[in-house]
């Protein structure tokens, strides 16, 4: 490979991947995965010619091309390839750190992505770098959700939020906010939380960040089914999963569907809710994601619930056959009328 051909796939990249969080994500991804065999090409020169800031440039831009497209693993070697390399600049070796953290924690590996978010931590402050400071220390409040709790996490998004107080910062303010509302929510605070999340929301709209929206909206719709408030959060839920599937966002698609079965588990609704949580169980099976700590436990007590009922077997031959519905069908179901 020419220089000027992985320099034009860098910019290709950077200019590109930043599309996966529009309404037109599917398209984008299309774009993408069509040139990905030159983008690995070009990411496999950088390194090989030492070229370490262009190297982690694009392992950056693709992290999140890797995680929609279920390339954990993938995403991870080649990040820590990047990261193998002498030299390159600060800022861009904190930012594929911090990135290189989040495919580590939704693998599951909480030791590696907190080794790598403390790393990105350390050079944000170094550098007095507000977003990689704030990122680093959302990526560890992540990993203290699972760890030790809320009140660590919470410590850690202060600080962050702090941090980017009054800076042309964006993205770091949001990571903040999205994990101090999860924080809240867990704590049973659902009144901080729904103001928390209806910030990000906002932040969000400003950028046309239809990944956040979708996501937020998932999570506020927990937050207002605790509430009480089921229609709000159905509304919320259908929504978010409305977004997630247009953009073709198969990590968050299987969340929203978890969702709608809790608000179908509380209506009393549980053949609904059978069907919904076996769509959900299969689709993270098949990503291999681990259910996110704010998450699991709501998806747990819907599968109690099932188990406890009177009609558990019944329920349980329903719950098997969600689980074999393609991605398609399980939306269609989620998105359809109720019985």
């Amino acid at each position: 490979m020419q220089a000027k051909a992985a320099e034009s796939l860098l910019a290709f990249a950077e200019q590109t991947v930043p599309g996966l969080r529009g309404l037109d994500g599917k398209a984008t991804s299309f774009k993408i995965e069509q040139r990905y065999s030159e983008l690995l090409g070009a990411l496999r020169w950088f390194i090989d010619e030492r070229r370490t800031d262009e190297a982690l440039r694009l392992a950056s831009s693709l992290a999140p091309f890797w995680m929609a497209t279920k390339r954990l693993e993938e995403g991870s070697e080649w990040s820590d390839r990047a990261l193998a390399s002498p030299d390159g600049t600060d800022a861009a070796r904190g930012e594929t750190l911090f990135q290189a953290g989040l495919l580590a924690f939704w693998r599951g590996d909480d030791d590696r992505a907190f080794a790598l978010h403390d790393q990105a931590l350390a050079i944000g402050r170094r550098i007095g770098d507000p977003t990689v400071t704030a990122k680093g220390l959302t990526g560890l409040a992540r990993i203290a959700l699972r760890r030790t709790g809320v009140d660590e996490a919470r410590r850690l998004c202060h600080e962050a939020l702090a941090i980017t107080e009054g800076t042309a910062d964006r993205t770091g303010r949001s990571n903040a906010l999205h994990v101090l509302g999860v924080t809240a929510q867990m704590a049973g605070e659902f009144l901080e939380a729904r103001k928390l999340m209806s910030e990000r929301i906002a932040l969000a709209r400003e950028t046309g960040n239809y990944a956040t929206i979708g996501l937020e909206a998932s999570n506020l719709a927990m937050v207002e089914r605790q509430l009480g408030n089921l229609d709000q959060a159905e509304a919320l839920s259908r929504e978010a999963l409305d977004i997630s599937y247009r953009r073709g966002d198969d990590w968050a698609t299987p969340l929203m569907i978890s969702g709608l079965a809790a608000v179908a588990t509380q209506r009393g609704e549980l053949e609904r809710a059978a069907t919904l949580v076996g769509a959900a169980e299969s689709l993270m099976e098949a990503q291999g994601f681990e259910w996110p700590p704010d998450e699991r436990p709501h998806y747990e007590r819907v599968v109690a619930i099932l188990a406890e009922a009177k009609d558990s077997d019944e329920l349980e031959r329903v719950r098997v056959a969600g689980r074999a519905m393609t991605p398609a069908a399980a939306v269609d179901f989620a998105l359809g009328p109720r019985a």
